[in-house]
Protein backbone atom coordinates (compact mmCIF):
# COMPACT_ATOMS: atom_id res chain seq x y z
CA UNK A 1 0.00 0.00 0.00
CA UNK A 2 1.40 3.46 -0.80
CA UNK A 3 0.05 6.86 -2.81
CA UNK A 4 -0.53 6.45 -6.41
CA UNK A 5 1.23 8.54 -8.88
CA UNK A 6 -1.40 11.24 -10.00
CA UNK A 7 -1.52 12.33 -13.97
CA UNK A 8 -3.69 14.59 -15.24
CA UNK A 9 -5.39 13.39 -18.67
CA UNK A 10 -7.19 15.76 -20.85
CA UNK A 11 -9.64 13.89 -23.02
CA UNK A 12 -12.77 11.25 -22.68
CA UNK A 13 -12.23 9.01 -19.87
CA UNK A 14 -14.31 6.16 -21.83
CA UNK A 15 -11.45 5.74 -24.39
CA UNK A 16 -8.46 5.07 -22.13
CA UNK A 17 -6.99 1.90 -20.98
CA UNK A 18 -6.96 1.81 -17.51
CA UNK A 19 -8.01 -1.21 -15.11
CA UNK A 20 -11.17 1.31 -14.16
CA UNK A 21 -12.57 3.96 -14.71
CA UNK A 22 -14.99 6.04 -12.11
CA UNK A 23 -18.45 7.14 -13.13
CA UNK A 24 -19.91 10.47 -11.69
CA UNK A 25 -23.08 8.51 -11.00
CA UNK A 26 -26.54 9.80 -9.72
CA UNK A 27 -28.69 8.32 -6.78
CA UNK A 28 -30.61 5.90 -9.19
CA UNK A 29 -28.01 4.33 -10.68
CA UNK A 30 -29.39 4.24 -14.45
CA UNK A 31 -27.16 6.76 -16.25
CA UNK A 32 -27.88 9.86 -17.15
CA UNK A 33 -26.01 13.16 -18.53
CA UNK A 34 -22.28 14.14 -18.52
CA UNK A 35 -19.50 11.52 -17.54
CA UNK A 36 -22.08 8.81 -16.28
CA UNK A 37 -23.81 8.63 -19.74
CA UNK A 38 -20.85 8.93 -22.03
CA UNK A 39 -19.70 5.46 -19.69
CA UNK A 40 -23.33 4.13 -20.45
CA UNK A 41 -23.13 5.14 -24.12
CA UNK A 42 -19.63 3.70 -24.89
CA UNK A 43 -19.88 0.71 -22.15
CA UNK A 44 -23.05 -0.70 -23.56
CA UNK A 45 -26.07 -2.88 -22.35
CA UNK A 46 -23.90 -4.93 -19.95
CA UNK A 47 -23.20 -1.47 -17.64
CA UNK A 48 -26.34 -0.75 -17.49
CA UNK A 49 -27.70 -4.65 -16.28
CA UNK A 50 -24.96 -4.79 -14.32
CA UNK A 51 -25.79 -1.45 -12.01
CA UNK A 52 -29.86 -2.95 -12.28
CA UNK A 53 -28.82 -6.19 -10.81
CA UNK A 54 -25.61 -5.69 -8.11
CA UNK A 55 -27.52 -1.77 -7.16
CA UNK A 56 -31.36 -2.14 -7.35
CA UNK A 57 -31.88 0.21 -4.54
CA UNK A 58 -28.98 2.71 -5.95
CA UNK A 59 -26.28 3.98 -4.43
CA UNK A 60 -25.54 6.65 -1.28
CA UNK A 61 -24.67 9.86 -1.98
CA UNK A 62 -20.52 9.27 -0.96
CA UNK A 63 -20.68 5.61 -1.72
CA UNK A 64 -19.46 4.01 -4.22
CA UNK A 65 -19.34 0.21 -5.86
CA UNK A 66 -18.56 -1.60 -9.20
CA UNK A 67 -20.01 -2.97 -12.55
CA UNK A 68 -18.28 -4.39 -15.48
CA UNK A 69 -16.79 -2.27 -18.28
CA UNK A 70 -19.06 -3.47 -21.03
CA UNK A 71 -17.82 -2.68 -24.22
CA UNK A 72 -15.06 0.06 -22.51
CA UNK A 73 -11.01 -0.63 -22.40
CA UNK A 74 -11.15 -1.18 -19.20
CA UNK A 75 -12.55 -3.92 -17.33
CA UNK A 76 -14.59 -2.18 -14.44
CA UNK A 77 -16.20 0.79 -14.21
CA UNK A 78 -16.18 2.06 -10.80
CA UNK A 79 -20.02 4.46 -9.86
CA UNK A 80 -19.52 7.10 -7.51
CA UNK A 81 -22.60 9.29 -6.64
CA UNK A 82 -21.26 12.58 -5.73
CA UNK A 83 -22.79 15.03 -3.35
CA UNK A 84 -24.82 18.24 -5.54
CA UNK A 85 -24.36 21.40 -4.96
CA UNK A 86 -26.98 22.84 -7.09
CA UNK A 87 -29.77 20.75 -4.97
CA UNK A 88 -27.87 21.83 -1.72
CA UNK A 89 -25.72 18.98 -0.77
CA UNK A 90 -22.82 21.13 0.47
CA UNK A 91 -20.82 18.56 2.70
CA UNK A 92 -17.60 18.44 1.21
CA UNK A 93 -16.99 15.02 2.91
CA UNK A 94 -19.31 13.49 1.03
CA UNK A 95 -17.17 14.70 -1.97
CA UNK A 96 -13.94 13.58 -0.42
CA UNK A 97 -15.95 9.97 0.21
CA UNK A 98 -16.53 9.42 -3.25
CA UNK A 99 -12.78 9.88 -3.79
CA UNK A 100 -11.75 7.30 -0.94
CA UNK A 101 -14.38 5.17 -1.45
CA UNK A 102 -13.82 4.67 -5.33
CA UNK A 103 -9.92 3.93 -4.26
CA UNK A 104 -11.24 1.37 -1.56
CA UNK A 105 -13.66 -0.49 -4.48
CA UNK A 106 -10.71 -0.46 -6.77
CA UNK A 107 -8.23 -2.11 -4.40
CA UNK A 108 -11.04 -4.72 -3.39
CA UNK A 109 -11.09 -5.26 -7.69
CA UNK A 110 -7.06 -5.63 -7.41
CA UNK A 111 -7.07 -2.36 -9.97
CA UNK A 112 -3.79 -0.80 -10.62
CA UNK A 113 -4.92 2.01 -13.35
CA UNK A 114 -8.17 3.79 -12.14
CA UNK A 115 -9.29 6.88 -14.12
CA UNK A 116 -11.26 9.70 -12.28
CA UNK A 117 -13.58 12.35 -13.47
CA UNK A 118 -13.40 15.50 -12.06
CA UNK A 119 -16.31 14.00 -9.60
CA UNK A 120 -20.08 16.29 -8.71
CA UNK A 121 -17.81 19.41 -11.11
CA UNK A 122 -20.29 19.42 -14.13
CA UNK A 123 -23.70 19.65 -13.44
CA UNK A 124 -23.84 18.98 -10.18
CA UNK A 125 -22.10 22.22 -9.28
CA UNK A 126 -19.02 21.92 -6.97
CA UNK A 127 -16.39 24.25 -7.81
CA UNK A 128 -14.03 22.30 -10.24
CA UNK A 129 -10.71 23.45 -8.48
CA UNK A 130 -12.16 22.20 -5.10
CA UNK A 131 -13.36 19.32 -6.79
CA UNK A 132 -9.58 18.97 -7.72
CA UNK A 133 -8.24 19.56 -4.39
CA UNK A 134 -10.12 17.09 -2.58
CA UNK A 135 -9.11 14.43 -5.28
CA UNK A 136 -5.63 15.29 -4.87
CA UNK A 137 -5.78 15.51 -1.08
CA UNK A 138 -7.19 11.75 -0.86
CA UNK A 139 -5.02 10.60 -3.45
CA UNK A 140 -2.02 11.47 -1.43
CA UNK A 141 -3.63 10.82 2.01
CA UNK A 142 -5.40 7.00 1.81
CA UNK A 143 -3.07 4.27 1.27
CA UNK A 144 -3.55 2.10 -1.80
CA UNK A 145 -2.72 -0.54 -3.94
CA UNK A 146 -3.53 1.71 -7.16
CA UNK A 147 -0.26 3.07 -9.25
CA UNK A 148 -1.44 5.35 -11.00
CA UNK A 149 -4.73 7.48 -11.10
CA UNK A 150 -5.34 9.53 -13.99
CA UNK A 151 -7.18 13.08 -13.25
CA UNK A 152 -9.48 13.02 -16.44
CA UNK A 153 -10.33 16.66 -17.64
CA UNK A 154 -12.61 16.76 -20.80
CA UNK A 155 -11.75 20.44 -21.97
CA UNK A 156 -8.74 22.63 -21.71
CA UNK A 157 -9.72 24.49 -19.18
CA UNK A 158 -10.36 21.86 -16.30
CA UNK A 159 -7.12 20.12 -17.51
CA UNK A 160 -5.64 23.97 -16.67
CA UNK A 161 -6.98 23.87 -13.34
CA UNK A 162 -5.44 20.40 -12.66
CA UNK A 163 -2.07 21.20 -14.19
CA UNK A 164 -2.59 24.05 -11.60
CA UNK A 165 -3.79 21.78 -8.41
CA UNK A 166 -0.93 19.54 -9.13
CA UNK A 167 1.76 22.07 -9.48
CA UNK A 168 2.65 21.39 -13.11
CA UNK A 169 1.61 24.70 -15.08
CA UNK A 170 3.84 26.57 -16.83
Amino acid sequence: MGTPQITPVRGDITTLDVDAVVNAANNRMRGGGGVDGAIHRAGGPRVLADCVARFPDGLATGDAGWTTGGDLPARWVIHTVGPNLTAGQSDRSLLTSCYRRSLEVADELGARSVAFPLISAGVYGWPRRDSIAAAIEVFESTPTSVQVVHLVAFDKGAYDDVEAELGLSR
